[in-house]
């Protein structure tokens, strides 16, 4: 099946690029105005791999019909849990709260290495390809589903939403 992006770029470096099939995005308008976020799944391939739909409590993240299906999600549903943050083993969902300020964001991010920032932390914000692009701060660390998976909220500046993919602890 073609997705009918530059696959050379993907399966060369690894690095997902920007505004590629798979990448999806909630609805402008309604993303705006969504206390808590919605999820944003960035996952091309069609892969055997569900536990982003598996782990949703509201059905957001549509149940695939083929364990190799792409997710797709029914905003209606989403509540910003990020319990599919926490789920996914490719590091490919996140949630963006665009309500947090007039010029800031909330981004929640999964987040595997040690030291795990605390609140109020100030960390480098990343790029898909691991430039910094800005700073942000902690605004909470949670885990989800209770299994040592941690999820990091950060405040981020609004106009960096769409550059934001991972963070890195300073110090």
């Amino acid at each position: 099946m073609s997705c009918g992006c530059d696959k050379t770029k993907l399966f060369n470096s690894g690095v997902l690029v920007d505004r590629m099939p798979g990448a999806i995005l909630p609805p402008q308008a309604e993303w705006e105005a969504k206390k808590n976020g919605y999820v944003v799944i960035e996952c091309p391939q069609r892969i055997p791999c569900n536990p982003c739909a598996t782990s949703c409590p509201t059905g957001a993240v549509v149940p695939f019909t083929d364990i190799n299906d792409v997710p797709t999600i029914d905003y209606s549903k989403c509540t910003g849990c990020a319990l599919c943050v926490a789920k996914c083993p490719g590091l490919a969902c996140f949630v963006i709260d665009l309500t947090y300020s007039a010029d800031k964001a909330v981004i929640k991010l999964p987040y595997e290495l040690v030291p795990v920032p605390a609140k109020g932390d100030t960390v480098k914000c990343l790029d898909r390809t691991g430039n910094v692009v800005s700073e942000g701060e902690v605004s909470m660390v949670s885990e989800p589903l209770k299994d040592q998976t941690i999820v990091v909220s950060v405040v981020i500046p609004k106009d960096k939403v769409h550059e934001i993919r991972a963070i890195k602890a300073v110090g």
